[in-house]
Parts: structure tokens; sequence; C-alpha cells
């Protein structure tokens, strides 16, 4: 046995004896075990190899699927060339900060040809996440899905008669690691991806000398309801669904139930999950399910129309050749790629519901406020007080959170320094994040898009580099106000917050207005996310509880913003006993190999 897999051997015997030691407590809980190699091979698309990193040779990963209250290990043996970390995006990880994943704030990497095992329980949540990468951009093609079923079976609406797993993903023939250099150093607007894909599978709108590429199929009874639980996986865009001549009702978001709703269309961010009940009740034929991104209009810069699609296949469909639906299937008829407002009034049709336990915490006094701008300014090379801006070479294009682009640390994470700061009373290298906007303007002033020397945005660009936490006390309630803004571009951002989901009250355009707006909010029915689309030119206003002691990331999920520095840490303070403090990190975390800082 190799000594990689003797490390495997012995940590799962230390960690099943903890899940088995947890379910004992916990009526049924089981223990879900995976083995996650990380490795590099050949994949052929559009007439070309290429060469990708992947988790079993899988694209997408393979799905973790579980039940409420299980216990969830996965070994991770990484064979490729670069330093890896996995999120399991919106586990609550509950005194498990440990196995949250996120790169240097949470763990080192682990690096080539090193182990790690993730451990973790699923305890008080049901329905659609998903694991990635949290390492540089490799999760274009580092993700999967994670499932959590009901222990009890039964759902809070008619249980479906399949699960259907839609991950809307892109297929990339570039270095990923050049592409996050050079966001992370300013920015290349031309580096896109090849492709749209659903479930790995390009669709046959790519057709090159000939060769279509694979559509997915979902076969079909007529009558019957399928949950399709859908993941925006890609790096960059919103997206459209659709499926011709089909109604969905939309009954989960983000492992969060929310009170059903029909519509023909449904609008999902990068890092949302969306679950929809879809009823085969159409004429028996085939239908192309459609997934299409959406991008703000110029004079945001503009990326190329990445669309794909599958088709829904009904299983007593005609066969003759002469029928309709062999030769063609049903298209349905998207929105226009421009259109932003579909998502405003989708993500608004969004709630919770009733009875959280939380709702009447979090309707009540408010412990900590937080006004957040999320723009794109620059930075002067070579750390210099000064330098000329508008696209000149002598500054760097970042993005910000309150005008402060957020340094990755180098040499410890986030969480490590956390633990130390016991003994030494302090962190070091680490500032507030400003409670509000060092200067406040129109955020939402078109003339701040275009980035031209002498333009309106030139005085407003000069921002800094920072690593910057807030810290909260245990069981503080926090009301965050994000503010999309125009500098650079108008684009939407999808925020994501790691170990907590929170409750979203409220959306607008323009800019937010406390007096004006907090009229509006939602203090009934919210729905509970934890990833929040802020609309194009408009704000959004989420609720918390600070219950989960750790280091938490909060970022935007459009890989270029943080590649460029759109996010921050949130730090939750240990309760004041046991059962509400962060346990000692394992034995096996990985160790930092940069020395840089």
């Amino acid at each position: 046995m190799s000594k990689t897999l003797r490390m495997a051997a012995a940590i799962l015997f230390f960690y099943a004896a903890m899940a088995l030691s947890a379910g004992a407590a916990g009526a049924k809980a089981a223990v879900v075990e995976h083995t996650f190699v990380v490795k590099q091979v050949n994949m052929r698309h559009l007439c070309n190899d290429t060469l990708v990193t992947l988790v079993n040779g899988q694209f997408p990963g393979p799905a973790v699927e579980a039940t409420e209250g299980d216990t969830v290990i996965v070994h991770l043996i990484n064979e490729s060339p670069y330093g890896m970390t996995i999120h399991w995006h919106g586990v609550k990880q509950t005194l498990s900060c440990w196995a949250d994943g996120a790169d240097m704030i949470t763990q080192c990497p682990i690096q080539p040809n090193t182990t790690f095992t993730y451990w973790f329980n699923v305890t008080g949540q049901e329905g659609t996440l998903w694991w990635h990468a949290h390492v540089s951009i490799l999760r274009a093609t580092l993700h999967g899905i994670i499932v959590i079923r009901p222990k009890s079976g039964s759902y809070p609406f008619q249980k479906p008669h399949m699960d259907v797993p839609v991950i809307i993903g892109e297929w990339w023939q570039r270095d990923l690691m050049k592409v996050d250099k050079n966001f992370s150093t300013g920015g290349h607007f031309s580096d896109n991806p090849a492709g749209a894909t659903i479930n790995g599978k390009l669709g046959d709108l790519y057709n090159y000398s000939g060769f279509v590429e694979d559509n997915l199929i979902l076969n079909v009874e007529q009558g019957k309801t399928y949950m399709l639980r859908l993941v925006n996986a890609v790096l960059f865009s919103e997206y459209y669904f659709k499926v011709a001549g089909h109604k969905f009702t939309v009954v989960g978001a983000d492992a969060n139930y929310v009170k059903p709703y029909t519509t023909d269309v449904v609008a999902i961010a990068p890092g949302e999950t969306i679950d929809v009940l879809m009823v085969a009740d159409a004429p028996p034929c085939r239908y192309y399910m459609v997934a299409l991104a959406n991008q703000p209009p110029a004079p945001d810069p503009q990326i190329p129309v990445f669309m794909s699609r599958g088709v829904v296949q009904y299983k007593n469909a005609p066969i003759d050749v002469g029928s309709n639906c062999i030769k063609e299937a049903v298209m349905p008829e998207m929105p226009d790629q421009h259109d932003t407002l579909t998502s405003f009034y989708f993500h608004g049709n969004l709630s919770g519901l009733a009875g959280h336990s939380l709702l009447a915490q979090i309707q009540g006094h408010i412990d900590e406020r937080l006004y957040i701008a999320l723009g794109k300014g620059s930075i002067c090379k070579g750390n210099k007080p000064s330098c000329k801006r508008g696209l000149s070479d002598e500054a760097i294009l970042v993005a910000y959170m309150n005008n402060v682009s957020f340094h990755l640390p180098e040499k410890m994470s986030i969480l490590e320094a956390r633990q130390h700061a016991k003994m030494n009373g302090a962190f070091r290298g680490v500032e507030d994040l400003p409670s509000r906007p060092p200067r406040s303007f129109n955020f939402t002033d078109p003339a701040l898009i275009p980035v031209v020397p002498g333009g309106k945005l030139e005085e407003l660009e000069a921002t800094r580099k920072a690593t910057t936490m807030r810290r909260f006390a245990h069981n503080a309630v926090v009301e965050v106000v994000f503010q999309s803004t125009a500098t650079m571009q108008s684009d939407s951002n999808p925020m994501h917050l790691h170990g907590h989901d929170f409750f979203v009250f409220a959306q607008g355009h323009g800019n937010y207005n406390p007096v004006r707006d907090v009229n509006g909010y939602n203090l009934v029915d919210p729905p509970l996310k934890n990833t929040v689309q802020v609309p194009r030119l408009g704000w959004a206003a989420i609720r918390f509880v600070a219950d989960n002691p750790g280091a938490w990331f909060l970022h935007c999920h459009f890989e270029f913003h943080i590649a460029m520095g759109m996010a921050t840490v949130f730090e939750v303070a240990n309760g004041p006993t046991v059962d509400e403090t962060l346990p000692p990190p394992p034995s096996d975390l990985p160790k930092c190999t940069n020395t840089k800082e």
C-alpha cells in the first residue's frame, strides 16, 4: 500500500469513529463517504483535445447524496500539479469551519501528491447544494452537485417521480491558471469559455467541421412530475433556463424551501441552486431545454452569447419518420440576452415558508449594520502613491468592497490566525472592512461605466489592497445592504456568504435609501439563501444571525470579481459554552508552503 493510501486509511478510521459516535446520538444518521482523486485528463470537445483537472475523471464531478442529519466524509487525494481545496457551497459547517475549504481563509491548499479528509454534518438542511474547488479558477471543471433529502422521506409538496440534476457549466479551452492570473492582475475580458454546457454536454448548437456535440437527453413519462435540481456552476454569467411547452413550480432555493410559485423561466446566478417541479403534461414530443447567459448591454464590456440546450423526450412520442417530433425538437422563446428585468422579477418572487425559528430574532434589534458598495477601481503599479488612471499602463484594475480590494493571505490562513490570536492577543496584517463607502456619490450613474482617460469615473478610480475582516459577537444580528455600482460596468453581483444562510428582505433599483426602502422589507416570509443576486444598478438587503463561530468568506461569485478582490471575511466569535465553540483544527490540516509575506 502506498504512503498516500495509508494516510487516507488512517484518516478514514479517525473520522469514521467520530461519525459513528455522532450517528449514535442521532437516530438513523448515516455516514456518506467518498474518495475524490483530483488529476489532469484529456477531454475532447469541439474537435480539440484539452487538458483539464477533474475529480475521478468526471465532468461534472461525482454527486454527493445524503439524508438530513448524515455525516459526510470526503477523502481528497491530490494528484494534480496544483494546490487544491474543495468548498462545500452552502453547507453551514456548524462548528466545522475547518472543513469549509476556502483557500487561505479556512485552510492552506492541499499540495500535490498529498491528501486531506473533509468531515462535516448536513444537519438542518434539505435540498440542493454543490461543491467546487476554491483555489484559483479551477472550479470551472472541479464541481458537482450535493443533494440532501429529508429524513422523513416527505416534502412540503408532492413527492416527485424522479430527481434530475441540471448543472449549467462552461467548457474552457484555455489554460485556466493563466486566465486566473490575467484577472488577478487587472482583468482581460478576451478570456472567455468556448461554450456553455448542461451536465457537461455542450449540445447540438455546437457543430464543428460537421461534428455535432451531444445533447443531454431527459426521457420523461406523460403525467409524471420531475424535480429539476438546477445549479449554476459557471464562472461569469447568470443564466436563463426554460423548457419549451412546460412550466415550472419553484419549490426550493439554496437548500431552503420556498413558497411554491409557477413560472416558465428560471433565472439562476453563479453560486445559486434552484429546485423546480416540472410536470410532463405537454403533448408527447421532443422539447428543448435551453440555458442562455444574460449580460448587461453596452457600454458594458460585451462577451459572446453563450447558450446550451438539451432535449426533454417523451417516451411515447411519435416515432414516425415524417413526424415533426423526429425532425426537430420544439424550441422555447428565450428572454433577450440583455434583459435583466426578468432576473429581477424572478428573484423578487421568492418567499420563504412561514415560521422559521430565527425570524423573530432578526425582526428585532440589529446589532451590526453594513452598507457595502460593490465596484471596480484601480491601484498603482509598484505600490506607488499616485499614477495615471483611465486604463493607463501605470494602474491595475481591481474589484472592491467599500473601496478596499481584498488581498488573500499568503503565509497562514485567516482561521489559523484566529486560533493563534488566542495566544498572542491580536491579528496581524488584517484590518476592519469599513461599515460604509468612504465617499458618497451616485453609485448607479451610467456615466461611470465607460473607462476612458478623463472620464467621469477617473476621479473615483483610486482604491487600495488590504486583507479585510469584520468581527461579530456570537449570536449578533447583522444587516448588510449590498449596493451594486456602475463603476467600469453595471453588472449584477451574486454575493455568497460561507457558513450561514441569510434572509433576503428586499431588493431594488437605483441607490439604496434607508428612509424609503426599509418600509418595503419583507419581514413576514423572506426567502432564506446563501447567495443573493444583487441587481444590476441596484441593491439587496439581507440579515443573518452570526451564530456559527469561525472565519467565513464573503465574496462575489463572478470569478473575475473574486479574482480581482471583491471579497472580505466575517469572523464570528465563540459562544459562552463548549457547544458554541469552534474545536481545534484537525491534525492533518494542510500546511502553507508560500513564504512571500
